[in-house]
């Protein structure tokens, strides 16, 4: 990190979510103020009266406790889809997203889970917390509002870059 500040860097971030898993780690370590892309999501949902989440994203990161812990500060819960449909994500982020292959029949499941997630969980949005995910997910037809993680925080870092 020390690197970055000799290059002239003000701020840094990870430009993907499952990284943030040692987010904390390395802002305790960092020469520059750091952004964290759960922070601004988290700030994103709480602008829009957002109390009750569902999440999408790498295993890593529906399992892991990085987003919940920066959630649960504010008193916003998080839902996670069901193993079986968590395995599913994972698998088609994986498999398919990352290889930029986005199919209907994969569009059409994973509005299924958001459904469902918005049905029996209460999710009053969706965390998009995948850089692929907003390629093959759009808000159009699934009743809720989707927070796309990287447009998030691109436009936090922009903020902080032009105060």
């Amino acid at each position: 990190m020390q690197r970055l500040t000799r290059a002239g860097a003000d701020v840094g971030l990870l430009a993907a979510n499952t990284p943030h898993i040692v987010f904390d780690e390395l802002q305790r370590r960092s020469f520059i103020p750091l952004i964290s892309i759960m922070e601004a999501t988290r700030e994103a949902a709480e602008e829009l009266g957002l109390r009750r989440l569902g999440l999408f994203g790498t295993r890593f990161t529906m399992q892991g406790r990085f987003y919940p812990e920066v959630f649960s500060k504010a008193g916003v819960t998080l839902v996670v889809p069901e193993e079986d449909e968590q395995a599913y994500i994972h698998d088609i982020y994986m498999n398919e997203l990352v290889k930029g292959v986005f199919l209907p029949v994969t569009r059409e499941r994973l509005l299924a889970i958001v459904d469902r997630l918005a049905k029996q969980e209460h999710a009053q949005g969706l965390i998009l917390a995948g850089t692929e995910l907003p390629l093959i997910l759009r808000e159009a037809g699934s009743g809720i509002p989707f927070l796309d993680t990287t447009q998030i925080h691109v436009k936090a870092a922009l903020r902080c870059l032009l105060s």
